[in-house]
């Protein structure tokens, strides 16, 4: 990828990483080719970032940022800013005088921080922060306009403005300004004002219509009247009908006597839904409706309703109508019944007509719109908080961001945490530093098991407040002898807050060298331990049952104890075994000290490497493929390259415990175990028991003949004869001509 922009590399972690020393650097990151990046992509949750500013960059708002989004905000902040070097400061204040109003946005930015500044009582203030923005309603608390198009009722300077206001709010509900006050856009004022002239308009069609209105306003308590019994009504008058059909009806159109019956074992009460079932009044052929007495005394009260409201008023003062009245109180109530079915403007009928026509008369539309403009005009500055709050926090968090993104310097210079190290557990006089959080460690542990480093997964809570997280602690130094699931320690997060800390799962591999070295003689002596341990089992259960034999077999005779010959040669063959092994260890270890210290020094080493070899080489070799990708990939990032944690990084990741500089030891320790003179004293018996055998030659048989006793004497014989020829016999006489030849020769 073609690039104007000069870049200058660091060498970490086995690959190159950009360095980023300047604000041009971060300008140009689009021209950095993506394969250089050592991510690609990190989640917005999890990480010891401000989420806010991760949001803020994650401009898809799927959880996720990427390259681009990356590239967006630096190419953005560093346009905002006079001196785009200022964003590797880190700093949580952002001078006003940084602040690029050379551009439209950046002129806006700047009003817009003033504004806030002002309204917050800080005119005078020459810096603005993340607490200066952090409260909207704090900011626009002093403003009754703040340039989101809602004005709240006390904007308005006039009382009869302001009742209208609270009249709108009442019928269409409130809008929440930026101040948190309760107000209207332009859309609820517009709909109110033209609901409130809807409604006015309809009513002018009934007015003066007597057909309409045959009772004025009252005409809508009749026709709820009619409304509310119609349906019962009309079966009365019909019930009433067929009996007149029909005589015989007449009983079972009134309801069974065994109805009755079933209701007289009920609790009762005059409106239950029982007694309302059954008609409005005794059925006879031809019978009007009664309206006072008589009647279902469920429905007892809406007639007596009907009779006040709309039977007197348009028929006249009656106790009961015929089906003729009924039909034609309805008739007379239908042109209100079709009027009233076209109402427009009901939102605004509680106000009433007269209340309604006052607000339309007057000039309060005309006052609210220019409000709203007043607070609109200041819309380009107030929705520039955004645009200031989002510059503060590139400022800040930016570059920090690039490091551990881009490159992963802050990683690799281990001066500052990077954003995915949570923390730091202490555990088994170890402290890690290298601590992520996880969400699902069974989940995660599928791919960070690649990492090919310890890994060990562990559930943290603060009992006191019940926060609980899980963690995973990556050790690297020391040996694992004594990390288990369930071991218990204490996490302290970036915050400095600890919490109870418990190993929940183990990913073992490889932590160190020296564990590589130790890891043979450990399994070995393991191995002992457990051959030990199941050989003493065996033999106690063995010796119990044999104790139970003899026992049994004393009792049984007693008199004819003897002692087992076979047991006394299996012995002596046992005996003989372990001298023989001891001598053939002695023998050699004899040839080497013949050989010299050198040699034997060699052969000391040699041993050591025979054993602790494979394991060491082993264990170099997968502590140079450690990776920190598959740990972060589990976590939701995109690392682009092999990064890895050789074994100077490991050992800076994880401390072992070491005693100050200057510090004092008393290494007399109370309760030591005593020494007992017994192992040397058997040590010495058997070297002195096998030196006496090989000096007699007992042990020749079970050596190599240059360690033979016969064989070692002739070859020490002879050396000193050749070294001492005063020692040495006087030759054999030879013929003559043998000594002359050999002369001559």
């Amino acid at each position: 990828m073609a690039t104007n922009h000069t870049w200058k590399f660091f060498r970490a972690g086995g690959f190159d990483q950009v360095k980023l020393e300047s604000g041009a650097d971060l300008a140009n990151l689009d021209q950095l080719d993506q394969k250089l990046w050592v991510a690609l992509a990190c989640p917005t949750r999890g990480l010891e970032f401000d989420s806010r500013t991760l949001d803020l960059i994650d401009s898809d708002k799927d959880g996720r940022v990427r390259v681009p989004e990356v590239v967006a905000a630096a190419k953005w902040a560093t346009s905002q800013l006079k001196n785009p070097d200022d964003l590797l400061k880190g700093s949580p204040t952002l001078p006003l005088t940084a602040i690029n109003d050379a551009t439209t946005e950046g002129k806006q930015i700047l009003a817009s921080a003033r504004q806030i500044l002002a309204n917050l009582g800080k005119a005078d203030t020459t810096a603005i922060d993340l607490e200066d923005t952090a409260d909207t309603a704090k900011i626009f608390a002093a403003t009754n306009f703040n340039g989101d198009g809602i004005i709240p009722a006390d904007a308005a300077s006039d009382d009869a403005t302001k009742a209208v206001l609270a009249d709108i709010m009442a019928c269409l509900g409130i809008e929440t300004d930026r101040s948190g006050k309760p107000g209207i856009g332009q859309a609820k004022a517009d709909t109110f004002f033209a609901e409130a002239q809807a409604h006015s308009d309809w009513w002018k069609q009934a007015e003066g219509d007597k057909n309409i209105l045959p009772l004025g306003e009252a005409t809508a308590a009749a026709a709820a009247a009619v409304k509310a019994v119609k349906v019962k009504a009309e079966d009365f008058f019909a019930r009433c009908r067929f009996a007149a059909f029909d005589a015989r009806a007449a009983a079972a159109l009134n309801r069974q006597e065994s109805e009755f019956v079933t209701l007289a074992t009920k609790d009762l009460t005059v409106n239950s839904a029982e007694i309302a079932s059954f008609p409005l009044a005794q059925i006879a052929a031809g019978k009007a409706l009664p309206l006072v007495d008589g009647v279902n005394p469920a429905w007892a009260s809406a007639l007596a309703t009907l009779q006040a409201t709309a039977v007197k008023p348009l028929l006249g003062d009656k106790n009961s109508i015929t089906e003729a009245d009924w039909n034609l109180l309805n008739t007379k109530l239908a042109p209100f019944e079709t009027w009233a079915t076209s109402k427009v403007g009901a939102t605004v009928e509680k106000l009433g007509l007269k209340r309604v026509r006052e607000i339309l008369a007057g000039d309060a539309k005309v006052k609210i719109d220019a409000l709203i403009a007043q607070d609109k005009a200041l819309e380009p500055e107030a929705n520039a908080i955004a645009a200031v709050e989002k510059l503060i926090r590139f400022n800040r968090d930016l570059y920090t961001l690039c490091v551990n993104f881009v490159s992963f310097k802050n990683f690799y210079s281990r001066k500052t945490p990077a954003i995915f190290q949570a923390g730091r557990l202490f555990l088994d006089q170890r402290s890690c530093d290298l601590c992520l959080t996880v969400e699902d460690a069974g989940k995660h542990a599928v791919m960070a098991g690649l990492a090919g480093a310890y890994l060990a997964y562990v559930d943290c809570v603060r009992k006191a407040t019940g926060e609980k997280l899980s963690i995973l602690a990556i050790f690297s130094q020391g040996d694992d002898d004594n990390l288990m699931v369930g071991r218990n320690g204490i996490f302290y997060d970036r915050k400095g807050r600890d919490f109870d800390a418990t190993i929940t799962k183990i990913i073992a591999s490889p932590i160190s060298i020296r564990q590589a070295f130790w890891a043979p003689y450990k399994k070995f002596v393991r191995f002992i331990e457990e051959q030990i341990s199941k050989r003493a089992a065996a033999a106690d259960a063995d010796a119990t049952d044999k104790l139970a034999n003899a026992a049994t077999l004393a009792a049984n005779n007693s008199a004819s104890q003897k002692i087992d010959v076979g047991t006394v040669a299996a012995l002596g063959v046992a005996f003989g075994s372990v001298g023989t092994f001891v001598g053939l260890i002695f023998g050699h270890v004899v040839g080497v000290v013949m050989m010299g210290p050198l040699a034997m020094v060699g052969a000391f080493l040699g041993v050591m490497a025979m054993i602790s070899g494979p394991s060491m080489i082993l264990a170099f070799i997968k502590l140079r493929k450690r990776n920190l990708g598959p740990i972060l990939d589990a976590n939701g990032w995109a690392v682009n390259s092999k990064a890895k944690i050789n074994v100077p990084l490991g050992t800076s990741l994880t401390a072992i415990a070491t005693l100050p500089p200057g510090s004092q030891r008393d290494l007399t320790d109370p309760f030591a175990e005593k020494k007992s003179p017994w192992p040397k004293v058997i040590v010495v018996a058997v070297v002195v028991y096998v030196a006496f055998k090989w000096l007699n030659g007992g042990l020749d048989s079970h050596l190599p003949k240059g360690l033979k006793h016969d064989t070692y004497f002739e070859h020490e014989t002879f050396f000193e004869l050749k070294h001492n020829p005063v020692l040495a016999p006087a030759p054999a006489a030879s013929p003559a001509g043998t000594n002359a030849a050999a002369a001559t020769k």
